[in-house]
């Protein structure tokens, strides 16, 4: 049932080997779950040397990750996107939400992409999952479980790494964790990460842009820490607090043919004229009170957040020339924001303890946001950071933003005999929204703040689980879901028809039928899934006056088949292969500022993606163990983001290539000690994960997102 091996269950159900998950927010065999649901576990992430979205795609099928920049990234499931400015696949920390449900604070591309450093395991909910989870999960949820405080052992670990990245710098990876027992009912733990990965990207003066060699470089650090207070089996706190920087120079974008999508110059290249960077910050806090009251059990799960993004991006291309014409100055031209969302969380849940006839779940949920968008516009002297003297104010535009939902939500299942049961459930949430903003400069148009923007809507989700154990290994399901994803305000452009005021909610409906199996030995298991996805009042993002608006399109649908299987023919020998076919295409045409046409496929959503694993561990004697590992992953062709005039032109949207990366590991563990080798992208292929064009770019070329070159690494681990 796991998308990756070994895949070790937080703690036994019946079983020592059954994988538990918590994907309906109790804990259950993963064989149980009727949804789609893949594993991945703290140990499979250790072992393919994981630290981020991009290094675990390949485990999960139909998950996708459009992104330049680290923390600066939109995931896909299920084809379920169109590259609108909220999110679709909701992220969660253990209990708490994180990123925004709104659709004011680019929350679909600052998906929380959290360092994987000391987790549990990592869920992957597919399809909608609007009656749990509530908005912003209608195309699935990614949920990291990290490990609690553990009262019974002391525990100090620690694991370094050393990168080369072929045409680039090197790298440097650290990290550590501690486990202190602080008496029978009282632990601590804490965990640290540093990531220090080298640029590979070199300007290399196109069109009259800088002269400079791996430009991309990137850092990333934080950590985690919580304490557990747990004086009985029926009560318990957990307090934890999480917070990581993510710090980039320059985005992970080359310039590219805008046709094909294909790398220009012969090497991996980006015009920079203003060196750029990027800094996401994340910060969690929560607390969670878990109380046995006999009847049920009573969760309390309490969180406030904060997501903090500023940047500079480099538009010389696209306004130099124009600032230079009207004001006879030549410049270098940038535009810095800050975009930052604070949000509040409460929910209480009461759920009946595991029941051979009926069981139940209700709750309550309440969630406040408050967003910003500040962006500034300056004209730089060639070559430098300084101002060009003279000049009036050119361009300053500041969007405050508040997000309130309230919902209630129930779940239950009505085990009708010992092999069919029926799980249900729905959720009625309210959400209220309001934005304003202030601009000023001559690219605004003046001066001008624009009325307070207002939003409020009222939604029903629902879902409905039948299921059938065909024996104790294995069982057929079938899942009809509903999901939504919240309107809101627009904050108009000057001139703009008031009718784009505000904009509607999407939902969509899944209908889901699946298999899951596995031997009694557990030497083999299979995880397959088929899925159709009717998808109303399409959100959708494009440009009036040079600012950006979200509307409501048409229709669209997704049809699918997803799989995972894994085979462990001896002790210590282990294969799995993963697969996803994915149709997702438009119904309708799109709103003509943003360009999509009825049939034209949803962007970035390949039609097929496969990956494939083994891993081979055999004793050397003692406790000295050693393994050695490989993975593969293959992806077609895939559409990038609608443009209405390539797409006149050519008959077809933009396409980006397909492309295979192939990881290898080998490594010896010693018992308090082990080394490490890898290899990742060993055939140094030249994969690509978004397209811009036009893009800010010199001679028209389009800027597309890379993956990394073939790196090669050792790690040392210590523990005891």
């Amino acid at each position: 049932m796991a998308a990756a091996m070994p895949a070790h269950a937080e703690e036994a159900i019946g079983d020592e080997r059954d994988i538990v998950v918590t994907a309906q927010k109790r804990e259950q065999r993963l064989i149980d779950v009727p949804q789609s649901v893949s594993v991945v576990s703290g140990e499979a992430l250790e072992n393919i040397q994981a630290t981020s979205f991009a290094d675990y795609l390949k485990l999960v099928p139909g998950l996708q990750l459009n992104q330049t920049t680290p923390g600066f990234g939109r995931l896909v499931l299920r084809g379920v996107n169109t590259g609108g400015v909220a999110s679709t696949v909701a992220v969660y920390q253990d209990e708490t939400t994180f990123g925004s449900s709104s659709g004011l604070v680019n929350g679909a591309i600052l998906a929380g992409d959290f360092d994987t450093f000391d987790i549990e395991r990592i869920e992957v909910l597919r399809g909608p999952q609007g009656t749990i989870y509530g908005a912003s999960s209608m195309g699935g949820v990614l949920k990291y479980v990290t490990r609690k405080p553990e009262t019974g052992s002391f525990e100090v670990r620690a694991r370094g790494s050393v990168e080369a990245t072929k045409g680039g710098d090197e790298s440097y990876l650290g990290s550590a964790v501690v486990n202190v027992p602080l008496g029978e009912t009282l632990a601590f733990r804490a965990s640290g990460f540093y990531r220090d990965f080298g640029g590979f990207i070199d300007s290399i003066g196109t069109g009259g842009s800088d002269l400079e060699s791996n430009i991309n470089s990137s850092k990333s650090y934080g950590g985690r820490a919580s304490v557990l207070f747990k004086p009985s089996e029926g009560f318990s706190i957990q307090l934890a607090t999480y917070l990581q920087n993510l710090k980039t120079d320059a985005s992970g974008s080359v310039d590219s043919d805008p046709s094909t999508g294909r790398t220009l110059y012969g090497r991996l290249t980006q015009s920079q004229f203003v060196p750029e960077f990027t800094d996401v910050r994340y910060r969690v806090y929560s607390g969670i009170v878990d109380a046995d009251l006999g009847f049920a059990n009573l969760v309390s799960a309490t969180s406030y957040s904060t997501l903090s993004q500023s940047f500079r991006g480099d538009l010389t291309t696209q306004f130099g020339g124009l600032v230079e014409a009207v004001f006879g100055t030549p410049n270098d031209f940038f535009q810095g924001q800050l975009t930052r969302v604070k949000r509040f969380t409460q929910e209480l849940r009461l759920q009946s303890p595991e029941n051979d006839s009926f069981e139940w779940l209700v709750g309550a949920y309440y969630t406040r946001e408050k967003g910003v968008i500040d962006q500034s516009f300056n004209a730089v002297n060639p070559g430098t950071l300084t101002p060009v003297a003279g000049l009036p104010l050119l361009g300053i535009a500041t969007i405050n933003s508040r997000y309130r939902e309230i919902a209630g939500f129930a779940n239950a299942t009505i085990h009708l005999g010992e092999r069919f049961d029926l799980t249900f459930g729905g959720r009625y949430s309210e959400n209220k929204q309001s934005a304003i903003q202030v601009s000023d400069g001559v690219l605004a148009g003046g001066p001008n703040t624009l009325p307070r923007a207002r939003s409020s809507e009222n939604v029903f989700t629902f879902s409905v689980a039948p299921q059938f154990e065909i024996s104790d290994q294995a069982t057929i399901y079938a899942r009809v879901a509903k999901g939504f994803r919240p309107g809101g305000p627009n904050v108009l452009a000057p001139g703009a028809p008031p009718e784009l005021g505000t904009y509607g909610s999407d939902s969509l409906i899944s209908y889901e039928l699946g298999v899951k199996a596995e031997t009694v030995d557990r030497t083999f298991s299979i995880d397959i899934a088929a899925f159709h996805i009717d998808w109303k009042d399409i959100q959708v993002f494009g440009q009036v006056n040079n600012f950006g608006v979200n509307f409501n399109g048409g229709k669209a649908k997704s049809d699918g088949l997803e799989f995972t299987t894994v085979l462990r023919p001896t002790d210590g020998l282990s294969f799995s292969l993963n697969g996803a076919y994915t149709n997702a295409r438009l119904k309708d045409d799109t709103p003509s500022l943003v360009g999509g046409l009825s049939g034209d496929r949803l962007p970035y959503t390949p039609k097929y993606s496969i990956g494939a694993n083994a891993d081979y561990e055999w004793e050397l004697g003692g406790d000295t163990k050693a393994y050695v590992g490989a993975s593969v992953r293959s992806l077609s062709k895939q559409p990038a983001g609608y443009d209405l005039a390539f797409r006149t032109a050519n008959g077809r949207q933009r396409y980006l290539p397909s492309y295979e990366i192939v990881d290898l590991r080998a490594g010896v563990d010693f018992g308090p000690y082990s080394v490490e080798l890898y290899a990742k992208n060993l055939t140094d292929s030249e994969g690509k994960t978004s397209l811009e064009a036009p893009a800010n770019i010199p001679l028209g070329a389009a800027g597309t997102g890379v993956i990394r070159p073939r790196t090669l690494g050792v790690t040392l681990t210590a523990g005891f």
